[in-house]
């Protein structure tokens, strides 16, 4: 199944700004005590070491905000089944928590724990593989829905042995974020996988840089929910928003959960110049 979310700015938290003829109309809303927004996001790409792993820890804000308030003095850290601990230090002033000796194995299972104000959140994930993206990639300059926009589709081979899900990530000159879109290998188990993307603005001698991760079934589950939530998955009578819990749980108490999702995946990577 395939699913897809056009330009996330920020996944858990769209700002939305009602704009008149003359004038921006803002409403005054309450503003909800701050929880912990957690990007975990460890993320291999092919033929590197993947020693350098970064996570970030933010905080929610006000609706009409445009910055996530940074979050210091967290205690990071990730553990692998041979109680090996990799240490996440804090870059001062920025919410980041950096790795430097991080030792990625795919199939191993890995728990990161944040403790930060006398409270622990934990979470736990696999180290998930991706195939190759294969280096035929294909343009048609008649693509989109109505055949006036330029559409490149490109392939990567699913492993029949196990069951798949993958995340997709095309970034291009004409818009700011990525956009993203998460498939399951459901009904195309063992095939050749294509995907396409076009885009209206796309010309000649543009860059568009793909990205293809391999993603767990439980992250392929909380993406397809923050899709379906944010009423890009084109059906035309979409759920109301709502606020999606990922895997970070917090063992001090419950009722004070976080944002966000700890994940690790192999991703692979091309670039391709329009023609």
């Amino acid at each position: 199944m395939k699913i897809k979310l056009i330009k996330i700015i920020q996944i858990l938290f769209a700002s939305l700004i009602l704009t008149g003829c003359e004038k921006v109309i803002k409403e005054d809303l309450k503003t909800a005590p701050p929880r912990l927004v957690v990007d975990a996001s460890i993320d291999w790409v092919k033929n590197t070491s993947g020693n350098e792993q970064k996570i970030v820890l933010t905080t929610t804000t006000g609706y009409y905000s445009s910055e996530f308030p940074g979050v210091a003095g967290a205690v990071v850290t990730v553990t692998n089944s041979a109680n090996s601990v990799f240490n996440f230090v804090e870059k001062p002033g920025t919410g980041e928590y950096i790795c430097n000796n991080f030792l990625p194995v795919i199939g191993e299972i890995y728990n990161l724990k944040i403790v930060l104000n006398g409270q622990t959140y934990t979470a736990s994930e696999t180290f998930m593989p991706v195939p190759k993206i294969e280096d035929n990639i294909e343009q048609n300059d008649k693509g989109g829905e109505v055949g006036d926009e330029v559409e490149i589709t490109f392939y990567y081979q699913d492993d029949a042995s196990q069951k798949n899900a993958y995340l997709s990530s095309v970034t291009q000159p004409h818009t700011v974020f990525p956009e993203l879109e998460v498939e399951d290998d459901e009904f195309t188990n063992g095939n050749l996988n294509s995907e396409s993307y076009s885009h209206e603005k796309l010309k000649a001698r543009d860059k568009v840089d793909i990205k293809l991760y391999g993603i767990s079934k439980s992250y392929y589950n909380y993406m397809f929910k923050l899709i379906v939530a944010s009423g890009n998955d084109g059906n035309p009578f979409p759920t109301i928003p709502s606020a999606v819990r990922g895997n970070i749980i917090n063992q001090t108490n419950r009722d004070n959960y976080a944002f966000g999702y700890f994940r690790l995946t192999e991703v692979a990577t091309k670039s391709y110049t329009i023609k």
